[in-house]
């Protein structure tokens, strides 16, 4: 499971450094004012050796130590990239991008942590599930859009028109099933979404009786109803790889988890109810 995670991250890192050299636009997105591009590339062969290099050896060699290393360059370019920021008030998108290749790696590193069962008070975790999907929807959503947007110079309001009212009625459609889904996950899970604040009993109910990740779905579909709504391609790129990180490195994660936890209910309703493709008409357990 992290061998597949760190793979793709070494793969994501090397592509991005060559859109850095290949193309003016994504490099220049990049960027903070008043630090020449030197200075930028000053980080490549750090980026390359202690990140790139070191999460394709753990890859295919299980090793607690590299991971730690390849978290404490994630840790050292954020705090640059942060400091960078507050002294020049921009460069929000390389910031941005550190701090959550540093969540990641943190993520991976203490996976084992990350799991933890909520309370049972529906009245409690009714009240966090709100905050969490203000919170969340908020950042990703709304900020990590218009700091894409901003940085690739293509921040415009969108006018009324076709985009508009596609993109607007698919999020409103993805936004209901997030906040249905919700609604079971803490009336039948005796739980949150959050995996830090799970549930303590298995959702088969709602939506998870057609299929096992409607929230996952649905945070997709917000996202891709928002490129839609900007006709932007960065953004669509932004929610591919929301799917390709959800997919290969937090789903197989999660899914193991919830094994331990729940056991053969869990692989009894994997084994009648799909991952992704609802499946009407059949019993979920």
């Amino acid at each position: 499971m992290k061998e597949t995670a760190y793979l793709l991250q070494a793969a994501l890192i090397s592509a991005w450094w060559v859109g850095l050299a290949s193309n003016e636009a994504f490099f220049a997105a990049f960027q903070f004012d008043e630090i020449p591009s030197t200075a930028f590339w000053a980080f490549f062969a750090p980026d390359v050796i202690l990140i790139a290099a070191l999460s394709t050896a753990r890859a295919y060699k299980q090793n607690s130590a590299i991971e730690l290393v390849i978290l404490g360059a994630f840790a050292y370019a954020s705090l640059y990239c942060v400091n960078a920021t507050v002294l020049t008030a921009s460069g929000y998108l390389p910031t941005g991008l550190m701090l959550v290749g540093l969540t990641y790696n943190a993520f991976l590193c203490f996976s084992d942590l990350a799991f933890r069962a909520s309370s049972t008070s529906m009245a409690w975790n009714a009240i966090k599930t709100l905050i969490q999907t203000v919170c969340i929807w908020t950042m990703a959503l709304v900020i990590v859009p218009y700091v894409i947007l901003d940085a690739f110079g293509s921040f415009i309001l969108p006018t009324p028109g076709i985009w508009l009212l596609v993109g607007g009625l698919l999020f409103g459609g993805f936004s209901l099933l997030g906040l249905t889904s919700a609604y079971f996950m803490v009336r039948d899970g005796a739980g949150t979404p959050l995996p830090l604040d799970q549930t303590n009993n298995l959702v088969v109910s709602g939506p998870y009786h057609y299929v096992r990740n409607p929230m996952a779905i649905s945070g997709i579909g917000q996202g891709l109803a928002v490129a839609i709504i900007f006709q932007s391609v960065p953004l669509l790129i932004y929610v591919g790889l929301g799917v390709l990180v959800w997919q290969l490195v937090v789903r197989p994660i999660e899914e193991r988890d919830m094994t331990r936890r729940f056991g053969e209910s869990y692989l009894e309703y994997c084994r009648h109810v799909s991952c992704w493709i609802p499946t009407f008409g059949r019993r979920a357990g």
